[in-house]
């Protein structure tokens, strides 16, 4: 079957997740799509910033899963965001609770874990 015009190489193989990456990306991807779920079911949409950061986490996610450098970076940015917010608000550390303190902290040390820095310098375009 010809290729259209339209179609590169890389639209067949865009993936949700990538199972052929480390576990540390597999499972750092899979939390930055559950955050993002959880922040727009939870009413994320009335506050801009954290619809910024849901999209973000969603792009990020998406964009590790089809090995771009754009996504891993948005992916770290928005996971850093993720534990600044509550710092930056007068929240302190424990200002949203301290289990989503540890599930970010955990999206953080795995994104930056040396496996997934290593595949990402790699493997990522």
């Amino acid at each position: 079957m010809a290729r259209q015009w339209w179609q590169t190489e890389d639209m067949e193989r865009r993936q949700w997740l990538n199972r052929t990456q480390p576990q540390t990306l597999q499972i750092g991807v899979l939390l930055l799509y559950l955050n993002a779920a959880l922040s727009i079911l939870l009413g994320a949409f009335l506050v801009p910033v954290a619809l910024v950061l849901a999209v973000a986490q969603a792009a990020g996610a998406y964009g590790i899963a089809n090995e771009r450098k754009w996504g891993y970076l948005t992916g770290v940015i928005s996971a850093v965001a993720l534990l600044a917010v509550p710092l930056l608000s007068g929240g302190g550390l424990f200002g949203f609770g301290l289990l989503n303190l540890m599930f970010d902290i955990a999206l953080i040390a795995l994104l930056l874990h040396p496996q997934s820095r290593d595949y990402k310098r790699i493997w990522f375009k």
